[in-house]
């Protein structure tokens, strides 16, 4: 080495310190020519560089060589005595140490090594020793040549005093970590201060590397003068692999078990131990874990062969050739395999290739066999993954690129993050069985398929939020209502899991039964909001106290509610606490309803305010619940802008604009629930509608009849004569004798439904009811005939009074020659 060594005092060559020719360097090529050759060669056999470099190595030695040494090609080092022939004819025997490095051979021989040294190294000996401590100690000159070694360097090393004498640290370790070293003994050399390393090194014949904690102090004559270097060695290898796994541990609480995914913390323990630990890993769940409404066996897989799927594997290797099984396959293994017998034993174990539960595996799955003889696999470690006394799978680590076999510290290790990894699966398993129940729970509740409507035209779409946040309570629903109107509604429940889904499933059927008796929708909402604080109330007051309940707690929740009439074209809508829906019109202008603020269901005690709209034919209107316009990145209000934008776009149908809606607005796995409903309003043809005002007189019964019979054949359904006949003499009677005026009849004909709507409306508050009538009673029966000959019939309070309504199904009279 020629380049200068920059210390913390001065600036000098190494070959200043150290003396290059006092080493004879030769390096030979792997074709056996000499290709080095340094002054050290030279002094030593005679023979300058020019005549020897590019010649055949063969040609050196005195003689043949010993029938007994070893293939070099296979040796990492070699050292031994060598015969040679010097120029001048004399043979020499000379001690050798022979590096194999990538390609070639380093081959050196320290010129002092070929004799004793000499008497005047006595009391350098005697000063050394006294001043060194006990370990693997080596003393080295000022010209950083090895003087003396202890057994404990020699055996640290595999080489013998006599071997490495006269040789420098880089020679006798050709290792970076000697080149270290050697830059350090120059700084102690002029600094006469002591320095410090941590190696890394493979000692002879193990595979193991082990780390050293390398000490250099001076060692000084009685003068104070520095007259060598000390080289202490402590072999640290035992802490060191206990810090490592320590370490690897550490990393494995902070990586594995970061989401509630099964296959991701099953990926996330293959990460942690590639390459720390094996150079393959798979990791493979039973199948019986997919499953949710179904508890996995105790004490393992069923007897005979066990089906499992391939959760993760990672590799050394880019693009994890070793694989077999696919990610996501599954694959069956026999019965008396290494992973089944891991499974059914609940012990992990080391296995060498020849082991017969490696054998029977390979056996059976030829490719398998193939990528164990291609990569050259040794050693394989099979560990069981347990939680909570239920065996979920197994997890494989293989070596092919480390050398050295898995040991008992290994199993240890590999046990330890298996279990960690096995918890945070049986974790993820379970959140996903609530979460899949909850789901279903929640989809169960909402409904299945929107009813048809001559009012509107709808779509609808929910997203359960990602599987941090857990099922929440969005839902929506189309309510049909009497009239030709429909109800809109969508509503949001405070927080996440079974009983927020089971709440929003509450408030949905109460909602349904508030509209079945048409409450003006402010009215609807004073009713929901008595019920929410009911049932906060009870919540508190009765929640079962069991371990694996959710905390007690108030129950909350949004809603919008939203009446639509296709006749007058008006939708008078009421929100509690819920964002303002939006109306693009027919012309294409997006804006949000300005709706009079209520507060969020069950604080009670406080107001709702309804607002009345007009809704001409081709408008949208959207109703939707927070979780689409806001998220933790986002401005709500940005979220709103983004939504007009998407909502006056052009697009064919209302299902492709809800998706589009969902698809710019939300990430995959969005943090809230979300529901989206939107409407395209309708409006009933004025031929579909006919109105009479009746005067409050017996005697107009008898016109109001025949105006309506009239009506029928207009409308082509004199097959629905005889009912609709007796129902408007019904309703329009009851309401003269018994109500007041003003008095109206009115027929809607939903030619989408094929049905008939028979309204009349009076002045009255009081609303009938069905009564059963004695055998001598000369009425009572006229509701009765009504409710068995109809299809449905109900009565619904109004800002002047009541209506009673009758609905039954038509068919129109085909075309005459049809």
């Amino acid at each position: 080495m020629d380049e200068p060594v920059i210390t913390g005092r001065t600036t000098r060559p190494l070959d200043d310190v150290v003396g290059e020719a006092l080493t004879a360097r030769v390096t030979v090529d792997e074709h056996g020519t000499v290709t080095g050759w340094n002054a050290g060669a030279e002094q030593l056999l005679g023979y300058s560089a020019e005549q020897i470099v590019g010649r055949p190595a063969a040609e050196l030695p005195a003689g043949p060589l010993p029938p007994d040494l070893p293939p070099f090609a296979r040796l990492p080092r070699w050292h031994g005595t060598v015969p040679v022939r010097h120029r001048d004819g004399r043979r020499l025997e000379i001690k050798v140490l022979a590096h194999h490095r990538t390609g070639e051979w380093f081959l050196v021989s320290a010129l002092s090594n070929q004799q004793p040294p000499p008497l005047a190294d006595d009391p350098f000996v005697t000063w050394s020793f006294a001043q060194s401590p006990c370990c693997a100690l080596a003393l080295y000159d000022t010209r950083l040549r090895l003087r003396r070694a202890n057994a404990d360097m020699e055996r640290s090393v595999a080489l013998t005093e006599a071997d490495m004498l006269g040789l420098r640290v880089n020679e006798i370790v050709d290792n970076p970590a000697g080149d270290r070293a050697e830059e350090s003994m120059v700084r102690v050399l002029e600094t006469g201060e002591p320095q410090y390393n941590e190696n890394f090194l493979h000692a002879e014949g193990e595979a193991r590397e082990h780390a050293w904690s390398i000490f250099l102090s001076a060692l000084r004559d009685p003068a104070g003068e520095v007259r060598g270097v000390c080289l202490t060695a402590h072999d640290m290898t035992e802490q060191h692999w206990a810090r490592k796994r320590l370490q690897l541990i550490a990393e494995a609480g902070r990586r594995i078990g970061t989401t509630l995914d099964v296959m991701r913390t099953a990926q996330e323990l293959a990460d942690v131990t590639v390459p720390e630990l094996a150079d393959f890993a798979t990791v493979d769940l039973l199948t019986s874990l997919e499953d949710l409404h179904e508890p996995l066996p105790e004490g393992g897989p069923p007897p005979g062969p066990v089906v499992m799927r391939r959760a993760a594997h990672q590799s050394v290797t880019p693009g994890m050739p070793e694989a077999v099984v696919a990610m996501g396959d599954v694959d069956e293994y026999p019965e008396g395999t290494a992973p089944v017998v891991t499974l059914r034993s609940g012990r992990s174990a080391v296995y060498e290739m020849t082991h017969p539960e490696i054998t029977r595996l390979i056996a059976r799955d030829p490719a398998r066999g193939a990528r164990v003889r291609e990569f050259g696999v040794h050693s394989v470690l099979a560990v069981p993954l347990t939680a909570r006394g239920t065996t979920l799978g197994v997890a494989v680590f293989t070596r092919h690129r480390k050398s050295q076999a898995f040991q008992q510290d290994d199993l240890v290790l590999a046990e330890e993050l298996a279990a960690r990894a096995a918890v945070s699966i049986d974790n993820a398993r379970r959140y996903s069985r609530e979460r899949g129940t909850a789901v279903m729970l929640q989809r169960s509740l909402l409904p299945q398929r929107l009813p048809k409507q001559a009012a509107i035209e709808v779509a609808s779409r929910y997203l359960p939020a990602g599987a941090h946040a857990g099922v929440g309570g969005d839902w929506f629903d189309v309510i049909p209502l009497s009239g030709a109107r429909v109800a809109l509604v969508v509503g949001d429940i405070v927080g996440h899991g079974i009983h927020a889904s089971a709440t929003m499933g509450r408030l949905r059927t109460a909602v349904r039964t508030l509209a079945d008796i048409d409450l003006p929708p402010d009215e609807l909402l004073t009713h929901l909001d008595d019920l929410v604080a009911r049932l906060s109330t009870e919540r508190e007051a009765g929640w079962p106290a069991d371990a694996h309940s959710e905390p007690a707690g108030e129950v909350g929740a949004t809603c919008l509610y939203a009446v639509y009439d296709p006749i007058s074209q008006r939708c008078t809508l009421a929100r509690a606490g819920h964002p303002l829906p939006a109306v693009v019109s027919p012309e294409g202008t997006a804006e949000l309803l300005d709706l009079p603020v209520g507060p969020p269901l069950g604080l009670g005690g406080l107001p709702f305010e309804a607002a009345e709209i007009d809704l001409p034919e081709g408008s949208l209107l959207a109703l939707y619940t927070n979780g689409l316009i806001e998220s933790p990145d986002r401005d709500p209000d940005d979220g709103i802008r983004r939504l007009r934008r998407l909502l006056t776009g052009p697009e064919p149908s209302l299902d492709g604009l809800c998706d589009r809606i969902l698809t710019d607005l939300l990430p995959p796995r969005p943090p809230d629930d979300v529901a989206l409903l939107i409407a395209r309003a309708r409006a009933l043809d004025a031929s579909q509608v006919a109105t009479w005002d009746v005067p409050a007189d017996p005697s107009a019964v008898a016109q109001t009849r025949k105006d309506a019979l009239a009506q029928l054949d207009a409308w082509d359904l004199e097959d629905a004569a005889f009912v609709t006949e007796l129902v408007v003499s019904e309703l329009v009677t009851n309401a003269i004798r018994h109500a007041e005026p003003p008095i109206q009849l009115r027929l809607i004909h939903l030619t989408h439904d094929d049905s008939l709507i028979c309204e009349v409306s009076d002045g009255g508050n009081t609303a009938p009811h069905l009564r059963r009538a004695r055998t001598y009673d000369e009425g009572g029966r006229g509701l009765l005939l009504v409710a068995q000959l109809t299809q449905r019939w109900g009565t619904r309070q109004t800002a002047t009074g009541k209506t009673i309504w009758a609905e039954q199904p038509v068919e129109p009279v085909p075309p005459a020659g049809v």
